[in-house]
């Protein structure tokens, strides 16, 4: 219910978004009309497609989002005719002709007579097309949204805050309209410039449709949006949390209670480190279930604590099944995880979940997220997140002794983690994990912005806290960013303690070059594990780099990273 309420208030935050400015003259184009069987039903059909169409989308349907291209093309035409008839009657009339004739939904009935019931059909089907126009700004709010549709599969839950979303931009353009028609009738009446005033709206509408066309939509105006409202987005986020509950040990560990029955793991694709297992050939044994992916920073700070339980109670009954769920495409490839679980230690079972449907099953939503199983099969607590690993380990004991195995240790594990799995400085952690395809893209500040899944020659940009930018020869993917000629370069303006860059050798490249500079000087102390002091590295596998550690005190820098061979691909930043 909260993010619910959240989604709808970013929703009514984009009315003070540039990016809001394409649709606003479709919108306004009826604001002489009567508002619910004219700027109702357009709203209305204008959030329904988008809902719709966001959904499908995110699910990762490309099938959805070429339909959806075509259907903005067919909208743009429709809105291009909508605007001649407004700028020049005659004009409109001769186009709108043949449809008229035909019954065609994209006559405006309600001017020939047609009554209220076309009115609102025409409205209706108006808003479904401004809804394929729609580009929203992904501020951190819708981004939330869609990679959680993404993740979670098929459901109403996802298109539920979708709709919600376009709700609360709905509501906002509806206040807007209802006082921008009084305004504009109070115009015609006491000016009497009735056609000026249609005329202008006209051409306000073709203005819309060539931005729409040119693409200044999804570039310029996204950009320029990202700064009026990202910062109250997050503001927003920041109170209530990212929607991840509060975890902490519980107080009465006698007393822990019953969460529901551990589902069965038969729908993993694949098993390493052991053969298939289910809840019966688990049943008497004490079982940590660990939902990660291996480029994940957060599940690779909390990795040591894992390794460490399943070695130390092994033999006093505890299982622990990794539950490899991929975030990223090239982690669902077997040999991916399994070179990541030998390099990483892990030697308990791990369940290759690439379809989703344990993490489903679980109706789990976060990486990494522990759920501690009771002898009897039964689900006793959770833990999502980082942290609290003493209280962790105080559920292990309390459930091991519940099962009857003898000598349970009372002391904890102590973890001495390094490189990557080192925990972060969060006090002084003030950069966000950042993606860097244009999907879930943020802050990106290149001049021009994304030219999606083509090829293009991007410049750098002066960045502030949290912006980044590419310069070179890059095509940029729905996931990530490939470089496409040698001396491409990748900067970022952070402050943390650590940054981390998920990237790989695209197909057929290996044993890529790079080299690191922080203000434009070599790391030296600041090296992070995969780099020397002056800054060299290679990529070798597709997996997460530590770049940068601070020796000293945490300031904000500038990093930048230039890739001597082409091939590489690009993913995320993380920071710790």
């Amino acid at each position: 219910m909260i993010l619910f309420l959240v989604s709808y208030l970013a929703g009514v935050l984009t009315i003070v978004s540039p990016c809001i400015l394409p649709v606003l003259p479709f919108v306004f184009a009826r604001a002489d009309r009567p508002f619910v069987r004219n700027g109702l039903p357009l709203l209305a059909g204008m959030a329904l497609t988008f809902a719709g169409v966001a959904s499908l989308a995110a699910l990762g349907g490309g099938w959805a989002v070429r339909a959806n291209e075509a259907g903005r093309w067919i909208a743009l035409t429709v809105m291009a005719a909508l605007g001649l008839s407004l700028l020049i009657p005659a004009v409109g009339d001769r186009l709108m002709r043949p449809l008229v004739a035909a019954g065609s939904w994209l006559t405006d009935r309600a001017e020939r007579g047609a009554g209220p019931q076309g009115d609102v059909r025409s409205s209706l089907l108006l808003g479904v097309a401004t809804g394929l126009l729609w580009a929203p700004c992904a501020g951190p709010i819708l981004g939330l949204i869609l990679t959680g549709a993404a993740l979670q599969g098929a459901g109403v839950g996802s298109t539920v805050l979708l709709l919600a979303y376009a709700a609360g931009a709905a509501t906002s353009l509806a206040l807007a309209l209802l006082v921008g028609g009084r305004v504009f009738k109070a115009m015609k009446g006491a000016l009497g410039v009735g056609e000026w005033v249609r005329r202008g709206l006209g051409v306000l509408v073709l203005a819309g449709v060539v931005v729409i066309g040119l693409g200044l939509d999804t570039g310029l105006l996204t950009r320029i949006s990202a700064g009026s409202t990202g910062r109250l987005e997050q503001a927003l986020l920041s109170g209530i949390g990212r929607g991840v509950p509060t975890n902490s040990a519980p107080t009465d560990l006698a007393n822990l209670p019953v969460e529901g029955t551990m589902p069965p793991l038969t729908s993993a694709v694949t098993w390493i480190n052991s053969p298939p297992l289910t809840p019966d050939q688990l049943r008497g044994k004490v079982v940590v279930v660990d939902f990660w992916t291996y480029s994940c920073i957060n599940c690779l700070r909390a990795l040591p604590y894992v390794r460490a339980w399943a070695e130390k109670y092994r033999d006093q009954g505890l299982v622990v099944i990794g539950v490899h769920t991929p975030e990223f495409a090239f982690e669902k490839s077997e040999a991916n995880v399994r070179e990541a679980v030998n390099r990483l230690g892990v030697t308990y079972p791990v369940a290759m979940d690439n379809d989703f449907a344990v993490w489903r099953a679980f109706r789990n939503q976060y990486w990494p997220a522990h759920y501690f199983i009771d002898a009897q099969g039964r689900i006793r607590h959770h833990h999502f997140g980082e942290g609290d690993y003493d209280g962790s380990e105080r559920v292990i004991q309390q459930l091991l002794k519940e099962a009857g195995a003898a000598d349970v240790a009372s002391d904890l594990v102590q973890v001495q983690a390094q490189g990557a799995e080192a925990a972060a400085d969060m006090a002084q952690l003030a950069s966000p994990e950042t993606y860097v395809g244009y999907a879930r893209a943020e802050n990106f500040r290149s001049p021009g912005g994304f030219a999606r899944d083509a090829v293009k020659t991007y410049g750098p940009a002066a960045l502030q806290l949290n912006d980044w930018s590419l310069a070179g020869s890059w095509r940029v993917t729905r996931e990530h960013a490939a470089l496409t000629a040698p001396g491409g370069r990748l900067a970022f303006r952070f402050k943390a303690r650590d940054l981390h860059l998920v990237m790989g050798p695209g197909e057929g490249a290996a044993g890529l070059r790079f080299r690191v500079r922080i203000d434009g000087a070599p790391p030296g102390p600041d090296a992070g594990s995969d780099i020397d002091a002056q800054g060299q590295g290679r990529v070798d596998r597709q997996r997460l780099y530590q770049l940068i550690r601070q020796a000293g005190p945490v300031r904000e820098h500038t990093f930048e990273i230039e890739f001597l061979d082409p091939g590489v691909q690009v993913f995320a930043f993380t920071f710790g």
